[in-house]
């Protein structure tokens, strides 16, 4: 980008930020992101949860004239990502197991017909020559890979049909792929920049200290009376409690109800 474009560029993100997201400023990385992504460079970005991953790619998405697929492991995650995008006035939708054919069929209408900005699938999907045919057939601005640390070995998610998505540097090899992730070693970040054939890319990485957190070890006695009176103490305020099992977790609920 030229230096004379860059105080205009600064502005028109800042204006789609606000028109289309509602926020008045980025948070930590999310423009440096961007600014790298809209010049259609690779890159990957390890940002904590909260971060603001998503914005690294829904912009320029709204900026770019043509179609960004959204690679996703979770159909939940899906939905509630296209929920808030439809909700912001911005065309997205999904393809997953739990639509019907006849969905199917419209969503795909949908983005032939160049009515979509987003369009989310699981990395199952991309095995189907089907769906990388209908790829092909539309403008493909830019792919992005969610949970990106699932493609690696070395990672604690690993999914092996993740490692099945460099096939889509094969057949878009000018379209330009972010990744990003909430949690990756350098050792998985170098096999996510090799897995995905990543070019010339740019690896952004945020902040991950939580000053707000604070982290205790402590002994385990009379647990669940602990845990009792630990909450009485703090009324009204958030906590999460994990536990080994499912079974645990229901006794546990169970017992605070």
């Amino acid at each position: 980008m030229k230096i004379d474009e860059t105080a205009g560029y600064h502005f028109r993100v800042l204006d789609l930020l606000k028109s289309h997201f509602g926020y008045d400023q980025f948070l930590p990385l999310q423009e440096d992101v961007i600014t790298w992504v809209m010049d259609r460079k690779d890159a990957l970005a390890v940002m904590p949860t909260g971060g603001g991953k998503s914005l690294c790619y829904q912009l320029p998405a709204v900026c770019f004239p043509g179609l960004t697929l959204v690679v996703s492991p979770l159909i939940a995650l899906m939905k509630d990502q296209v929920d808030a995008l439809q909700a912001n006035g911005i065309a997205a939708a999904f393809l997953n197991s739990t639509l019907t054919a006849s969905e199917i069929a419209g969503v795909e209408r949908q983005a032939k017909a160049g009515n979509l900005k987003l369009l989310y699938a699981s990395p199952e999907r991309l095995a189907l020559p089907a769906f990388r045919n209908l790829l092909h057939s539309l403008d493909l601005e830019l792919i992005a890979v969610d949970e990106a640390h699932c493609i690696s070995e070395w990672g604690h998610e690993f999914r092996p049909d993740y490692r099945n998505l460099k096939i889509l540097r094969h057949e878009f090899p000018d379209v330009p792929v972010i990744a990003l992730t909430a949690t990756a070693t350098e050792k998985v970040r170098r096999d996510i920049v090799s897995q995905l054939e990543l070019k010339n890319s740019q690896t952004f990485i945020g902040n991950f200290d939580r000053a707000n957190l604070t982290y205790r070890v402590k002994a385990k006695k009379n647990s669940f009376d602990e845990l009792l009176r630990l909450l009485r103490n703090h009324q009204n305020e958030s906590a999460i409690v994990y536990c080994f099992s499912r079974n645990s977790t229901e006794d546990l609920a169970a017992g605070l109800t």
